[in-house]
């Protein structure tokens, strides 16, 4: 099972420009790239994080002018890291320790991190049915990351996630401020990304 495991991982992966790195193209995806650029208001979602619960974008950042969603009880603005990823996407699994380390090295300050699961919304694809499932995956690497499960595939439709991973950093009014696809291996991802975080994080 392991074997034919690491065989899918390599099937649904490949090279494409230098640019986007290596990345997993989600299979059987017939939706429309909305082309999300820097600048452009971030879509909102509701999200399952667990049996009976959900996480809003809303809670976290909003548009300017707007209140967040619950500002009696979360009225601070945060700045907002999200990548879309799949047990089966080889590529993910390349950036999810960069994405730990930096979840780790900031916490405690006014930004949150999440993964965004479609390994559900694409169980039904040939070849997919019996990869594993994120939340048992995951803890066995060692990740303690935010999980945010979109089963029906919903979020990764609005963010045109149709390869993967595919992260963007939101700043504190649900501005998109960093849209990047894929994984360029022997870059610094920890620290262009440190870059920007602090500039958003130091931002009023």
């Amino acid at each position: 099972m392991k074997k034919l495991f690491f065989i899918l991982l390599s099937l649904f992966t490949f090279l494409l420009a230098q640019d986007d790195g290596e990345i997993a193209v989600v299979p059987g995806d017939t939706t429309k790239d909305p082309g999300l650029k820097i600048g452009d208001v971030a879509p909102s979602w509701a999200l399952m994080s667990g049996p009976g619960k959900f996480e809003f974008l809303k809670t976290w950042t909003e548009e300017k002018g707007k209140k967040l969603r619950k500002p009696m009880t979360q009225p601070n603005r945060y700045v907002v890291v999200l990548s879309f990823f799949a047990t089966w996407c080889k590529p993910c699994m390349k950036e999810l320790p960069h994405l730990q380390n930096l979840y780790e090295k900031y916490m405690g300050q006014k930004i949150k991190f999440f993964l965004i699961d479609i390994t559900e919304a694409t169980r039904t694809v040939k070849g997919l049915e019996d990869v594993p499932k994120a939340g048992p995956f995951l803890a066995k690497k060692g990740m303690t990351m935010p999980i945010l499960y979109d089963s029906r595939g919903v979020a990764k439709k609005r963010y045109g996630a149709k390869t993967l991973p595919r992260l963007y950093v939101i700043d504190k009014y649900r501005i998109i401020r960093k849209a990047k696809k894929g994984f360029v291996e022997g870059e610094d991802f920890e620290g262009e990304l440190s870059e920007i975080i602090d500039q958003l994080l130091a931002e009023k």
